[in-house]
């Protein structure tokens, strides 16, 4: 569906720029193709931004850092996910994968989720519906507190702000109070899966 609204925007633009004239096509090109080059541009510094922290991630994993934090983590991955045994490999990788969303680095944290839902069909069975360990664990990738928001940083320095970091403060703020709804929401609709399935 949202191949045809793309087809169907293109074609759109395309038809009205041909009516309006010469001078609106050519600046629909230059448009083109300074957005490309600025993509591009963008695409570099990121992949040094991630390149970067991903490598940290991975000194952290083999200094131990990673294991240390994960059992840190323990009390709050029990309380999130009390139906994976403790000894689950699925503890890990929700562990380093929330590590990574609160230093800002959401596409270093993308691998170890991915490992995380595969161990969590596994234990659920592999069943083609989603578990609420899951969708728990989908949900809080969503709201992700962020002491460091990496990315956002990297994109406005890209773009020649005048204080790229000044957005540390506000976006713990948001992203704190996010997280606080996304846990009371995934506890209230776990616990009334649990009365449907009590009354059942």
């Amino acid at each position: 569906m949202l191949n045809y609204i793309w087809a169907f925007m293109i074609i759109v633009g395309v038809f009205f720029s041909g009516i309006q004239g010469g001078r609106v096509v050519e600046a629909v090109s230059n448009g083109a193709l300074d957005s490309a080059e600025e993509a591009i541009s963008l695409c570099i510094v990121m992949l040094g931004v991630v390149g970067l922290w991903s490598g940290i991630m991975n000194i952290a994993k083999e200094a131990g850092l990673i294991e240390k934090w994960t059992k840190a983590l323990s009390p709050v991955l029990t309380f999130l996910f009390p139906d994976i045994p403790k000894e689950h490999p699925a503890r890990g990788y929700i562990a380093t994968n929330m590590i990574a969303n609160i230093l800002g680095l959401g596409w270093a944290a993308t691998p170890a989720g991915l490992k995380a839902m595969e161990e969590l069909k596994i234990l659920g069975g592999n069943k083609s519906v989603a578990t609420k360990e899951m969708c728990t664990l989908l949900v809080l990738n969503i709201s992700s507190l962020q002491l460091i928001p990496v990315n956002i940083i990297a994109y406005r320095s890209q773009y020649s702000s005048q204080s790229p970091t000044s957005i540390i403060g506000p976006a713990l703020v948001t992203t704190s109070v996010s997280t606080i709804v996304a846990v009371i929401f995934c506890k209230l609709m776990c616990n009334n899966e649990k009365g449907k399935k009590h009354l059942k």
